[in-house]
């Protein structure tokens, strides 16, 4: 049987064969990077819950800071010293009810104190901003231990 004829007979198991090589090179690649991903979340994670209980707040399950937050911080870290994000920051400190009985409420340092952890941790360019906001605010001891 010549070459020629042999690779015309099994072309078909040739293609297949570099097609399914391309295809585990592609999918190995991809996990490595969301491996990375991963362990980098895992990482921050961590880090954030260790500075939170160094500051004596419950430990956290690490694995829903590392869903919500990720690698990037999510939400915390998209621009977090926005006009629109401190109104909504300073609703969220109010007395709960609504409309004309809504009044703001002296904020307990230490909350604010955990939400500069979160953006030393995963946005750290963006705390020194944040810090001075929170510094002009009126806090005090208002939650119990």
């Amino acid at each position: 049987m010549s070459p020629t004829r042999m690779w015309s007979e099994h072309r078909w198991i040739y293609v297949g064969a570099i097609v399914v090589l391309v295809g585990m090179m592609i999918a190995g690649v991809f996990t490595y990077t969301q491996q990375k991903a991963t362990n980098d979340a895992t990482s921050k994670a961590h880090q954030l819950n260790d500075a939170l209980v160094a500051k004596g707040f419950p430990s956290l399950n690490v694995h829903n800071i590392t869903d919500v937050l990720g690698t990037d911080g999510g939400a915390v870290c998209n621009d977090p010293n926005s006009a629109l994000k401190q109104g909504l920051w300073l609703v969220q400190m109010a007395n709960g009810s609504g409309g004309p009985g809504m009044r703001p409420v002296i904020a307990d340092l230490r909350i604010l104190q955990a939400g500069a952890e979160v953006v030393k941790v995963y946005c750290p360019d963006k705390l020194d901003e944040y810090q001075r906001k929170i510094d002009d605010l009126k806090t005090g001891n208002t939650v119990r231990d």
